[in-house]
């Protein structure tokens, strides 16, 4: 059973490095925690308020009360590894996760990083005049922009991390970026890719996508089948795939070659 415990336990076994150095001057930022659940959220410069912290805090904690409360009497929602029966009398964010996993074929706990970055990103944008937003929960981000933004691809020891990545329009946004990985991180993969990322206009589906894909990716031979995947799903934007030292990328947006500073 995927529980939130497990993931506490292991997350404090992998700190969040990436952190160091994101937004690089565009954004003042802070962090959200209640038990193991643990958000970045920057701010563009103009539009950042003191006050913006306590409510992400207010409504992480809000958001994760009603999503405990509804799987005290339904576990089955955080075992499954495969989409259950949409519940209409379920929370917003349940049903979110759920509509999500049905789309990818999982379970719903897949969607859980990406359905909290956009639940706490959009009632951020919808409290404050927020110009330019980013939340990040464990590498899944939910983008509203006003400017275009780079994003690196980080594969674990891969020799292709962090050096190729996407550049994201601004007009393209509010969207969801979110990277799985069978080589990295806490969460559970059952396949061997180094980072699958997926890009679409629900955070959700991008969560349940990434890890849907990632665990069919065992070997470099798996990466063209999973393109295409990809390519025919209508809600996926774009698409990178890293595992063994290769490559692959769909959709909308070109590779890009990331220069760091």
């Amino acid at each position: 059973m995927i529980s939130w415990l497990t993931y506490s336990e292991m997350e404090k076994k992998e700190p969040r490095f990436y952190r160091d150095g994101m937004g690089e001057g565009r954004f003042r930022s802070f962090v959200v925690g209640y038990k193991d659940s643990d958000l970045w959220i920057g701010i563009d410069v103009q539009s950042f308020r003191l006050e913006m912290a306590n409510f992400a805090q207010q409504k992480l904690i809000e958001f994760r009360q009603q999503l405990e409360a509804y799987i005290q009497n339904n576990v089955e929602f955080v075992g499954s590894l495969s989409p259950l029966e949409l519940d209409l009398s379920a929370p917003d964010i349940a049903q979110f996760m759920c509509n999500a996993s049905m789309k990818a074929g999982t379970g719903p706990m897949a969607a859980v990083a990406g359905a909290f970055s956009e639940y706490i990103g959009k009632a951020l944008l919808e409290k404050y005049a927020i110009k330019e937003l980013v939340v990040e929960n464990g590498g899944d981000l939910f983008l509203s922009l006003q400017k275009a933004m780079q994003l690196s691809v980080y594969a674990g020891d891969s020799s292709l991390s962090n050096k190729v990545g996407v550049e994201i329009p601004a007009e393209d946004t509010p969207i969801g970026v979110c990277t799985s990985a069978g080589t990295v991180g806490p969460s559970i993969s059952f396949g061997k890719a180094d980072a699958v990322m997926i890009i679409s206009k629900n955070t959700g589906i991008a969560d349940a996508f990434a890890t849907a894909i990632g665990n069919k990716v065992k070997t470099a031979a798996d990466i063209e089948s999973q393109l295409e995947i990809i390519d025919d799903t209508s809600e996926i934007i774009s698409g990178i795939i890293i595992c063994d030292g290769r490559l692959g990328i769909k959709g909308k947006y070109d590779l890009k070659l990331i220069q760091h500073k």
